[in-house]
C-alpha cells in the first residue's frame, strides 16, 4: 500500500510518500510544499492545492493520512491551517483516494507508542522505522512521514473496510 502522509500548514506543508507491506517500510519520497509570506492567502491556497496535485498525480498513492487541526492561540493561523487543511483534502477527494485523518496524540502514539511523547522522539523513531541516515527537514517533513507511519500501524486497508462499511 502506498501512502501519502500530510502536515496541513499556509506556509509549509509537509509529505512523506511511504510503501508498507505489513511487515517493512520502504521511503518513497518526501519534502514540502512552501508559499512566500505575504502571499495572499487564495493565492497560497491555490499553490497549496496545485502542488499537492502535482504529488498526489505523480506518486499515485492509495491512501492518505493527513493530521487533524492543533488548536493554538492564534486564532489566524488556525484558520489559515483549517482552509490548507480543506484544500489537501479536496485534493484526495477529486483523485477518489481515501483520506484518513490522526490527531497528533494519535500519531505520537502511533510511532513512538506513548501518546505525550516529544518532537525530537518522534522524528528519530521516524528516522529508525525508515532507515533513513538522519531525519529529514524541514520538520514538517518528518511530521508528515510519522503521519504516513501511523497510518500503516492503524491498519490502513482495515481502515478502508470500516469505511466501506460505514458508507452502505
Amino acid at each position: 500500500m502506498r501512502i501519502l502522509g500530510i502536515d496541513p500548514g499556509i506556509a509549509i506543508v509537509g509529505f512523506g510518500i511511504i510503501e508498507y507491506d505489513n511487515v517493512k517500510f520502504k521511503v518513497i519520497d518526501y519534502g514540502a510544499i512552501t508559499s512566500p509570506a505575504h502571499t495572499p492567502t487564495p493565492s497560497r491556497l491555490k499553490m497549496i492545492y496545485d502542488d499537492i496535485n502535482y504529488v498526489i498525480d505523480k506518486y499515485k498513492p492509495d491512501e492518505i493520512a493527513i493530521e487533524e487541526l492543533f488548536y493554538n492561540n492564534n486564532a489566524k493561523t488556525v484558520i489559515n491551517v483549517g482552509q490548507a487543511r480543506g484544500v489537501l483534502i479536496l485534493a484526495g477527494e477529486n483523485h477518489n483516494i481515501p483520506v484518513f485523518e490522526y490527531t497528533p496524540l494519535q500519531v505520537k502514539q502511533g510511532v513512538v507508542g506513548y501518546g505525550r511523547a516529544v518532537k525530537k522522539q518522534v522524528q528519530e523513531m521516524v528516522k529508525n522505522i525508515l532507515g533513513l541516515k538522519e531525519v529529514p527537514k524541514p520538520d514538517d517533513t518528518a511530521d508528515a512521514l510519522a503521519i504516513a507511519i501511523c497510518h500503516a500501524h492503524a491498519g490502513g486497508g482495515v481502515n478502508r473496510l470500516i469505511t466501506a462499511l460505514k458508507d452502505r
